[in-house]
């Protein structure tokens, strides 16, 4: 008996859903999806936001999508990661990393390397929001300087040290945004120095440093070995702000599109299952490892969970500021968020105030090339946000920032050091 023509589509149909159904979500797909290469060099910084790069390794994540031998190379500090992005996986550095935000576009412009030669950057998603402190030394305790970073007027001086992990990173600019919320100059009333995270608690141990702005876990190893509090979380300072992103050399990403987008849906398959509360430890017992960040766990958890101990007799369960891979769209790179990093590096001298800083934006955000990763993991459109911006951002001080208009929200600003200023 030979089939009808409609007999013949409908069972061809029925096979092709069956197969559909049989493979699971966000499998590796064959043929043009296919990664060019199966290999990729990441850097790390020991930082808890640095979890989707080492449980898509742990987890094989990135195995899934047809990229089973991805490294995840630990960086010294964030100057070592830009020096070894710029020599590339392909010279013995890295392909891309788990980066500050603002780095990949002072790369790409020149700002932060070698003989101010661009190295073109692309960041394909963002690893978390919140989830940094701004920590203050024990012996300043007293003065009760929390949100507000006022009373530290009375005992910052221009000789006093300020620590921050980059300039014109993330740490630098919550540092300095907290200060000039203040009146506090941080180029003028202190020294604003670069220390590596790591590097941070034993520094504040040693009686050099005042402050400093770091993410986990050195602020609640900070309290918990008695050496100084929190002064606040980011989060109070700019609810569910961008922090860490996946920075790749464009080249690479250029060279490897399929590749790309296998990585970086590894990377938000990481980031999902980093937000389940129920993995929160396993998460946390993972990164603690020596092969990780050879930190106790204990100095981990509690802060992953939402649990702030501040270290000054305030505490918090259940923080809904707590750090976010996935929930809020935290995965997602906005780039209204990048464009006010650009806006606050230009307030600080980092960037010249003639910066097209749209353009620069639309040549570094790659969010379209997240979207399709997203698809390629599973997620359902709704999960995704409907467009590029997440509109009007609101500060802890009252002021907006309105990506339609960063030019009104720099010129509000009173202090600030403008380049050539």
């Amino acid at each position: 008996m030979t089939l009808s023509r409609r007999q013949a589509l409908t069972g061809t149909a029925a096979l092709l859903a069956a197969a559909r159904a049989a493979a699971p979500r966000g499998a590796f797909a064959q043929g043009s999806t296919k990664p060019e290469v199966t290999k990729a060099t990441l850097g790390y910084i020991a930082l808890t936001d640095a979890a989707p790069l080492i449980i898509a390794r742990e987890k094989g994540f990135f195995a899934k999508h047809g990229m089973p031998e991805v490294e995840v190379s630990k960086q010294a500090s964030w100057g070592a990661t830009r020096d070894n992005l710029v020599l590339g996986g392909e010279r013995g550095g890295i392909d891309g990393a788990h980066i500050l935000t603002p780095m990949p576009y002072l790369m790409t412009t020149g700002k932060i390397t070698q003989n101010g030669q661009p190295v073109p950057m692309a960041i394909l998603a963002r690893l978390n929001t919140n989830g940094q402190a701004i920590s203050v030394a024990e012996k300043h305790k007293p003065l009760g300087a929390k949100l507000d970073a006022a009373p530290l007027r009375k005992a910052l001086t221009q000789e006093s040290k300020v620590a921050m992990t980059f300039r014109g990173g993330t740490h630098d600019l919550w540092l300095r945004y907290w200060l000039a919320a203040a009146g506090i100059d941080p180029d003028r009333d202190v020294q604003t120095i670069v220390v590596p995270p790591p590097q941070m608690v034993a520094n504040m141990k040693v009686g050099t440093m005042d402050a400093f702005c770091v993410g986990e876990p050195w602020n609640d190893q900070l309290v918990n070995q008695k050496l100084g509090y929190s002064a606040l979380t980011t989060g109070e300072l700019w609810k569910d702000h961008p922090e860490k992103s996946l920075g790749m050399r464009a080249a690479w990403v250029e060279k490897h599109p399929n590749a790309a987008v296998a990585l970086t849906a590894a990377v938000i398959e990481a980031a999902r299952w980093c937000d389940e509360a129920a993995n929160k430890p396993e998460m946390c017992a993972i990164i603690g490892k020596r092969a990780w960040f050879n930190v106790p766990v204990a100095d981990i958890l509690q802060r992953s969970l939402g649990n702030i101990d501040y270290g000054d007799g305030r505490k918090v369960e259940g923080s809904p500021l707590l750090m976010k891979f996935w929930r809020d769209h935290a995965s997602y790179p906005f780039p209204s968020h990048d464009l006010w990093f650009l806006t606050e590096d230009i307030r600080w001298g980092v960037l010249p105030e003639a910066t097209d800083t749209k353009a620069l934006v639309a040549q570094v955000n790659r969010e379209a090339l997240w979207r399709q990763a997203a698809e390629r993991a599973g997620v359902l459109p709704g999960e995704t946000p409907r467009g590029p911006s997440r509109g009007r951002e609101t500060f802890f001080d009252g002021r907006v920032f309105d990506p339609a208009d960063p030019a009104a929200y720099l010129a509000s600003l009173s202090i600030k050091k403008l380049a050539g200023a």
